[in-house]
């Protein structure tokens, strides 16, 4: 069975967040999930941080969707 999961660590030490990227089967096709979780919300770095992801990652997402359609 082929590996549908990818959890990394992000920012040890500043961060300390997970990535993890999961490939779903939907349909015909294939979903791409992408979760980014562990944010200290009490503090600024930590807040600061998933204002700035939650504005870059969609971008990211956008970006990938017609290289991955092409594939």
């Amino acid at each position: 069975m082929p590996e549908r999961r990818l959890a990394y660590r992000f920012a040890e030490g500043v961060l300390d967040t997970v990535i993890t990227w999961r490939l779903e089967p939907q349909g015909e096709g294939t979903l791409l999930v992408l979760d980014h979780t562990g944010f200290d919300l009490d503090s600024p770095t930590g807040r600061q941080a998933v204002q700035g992801m939650g504005n870059g990652w969609p971008g990211l997402l956008r970006a990938i969707e017609p290289v991955a359609a092409e594939a």
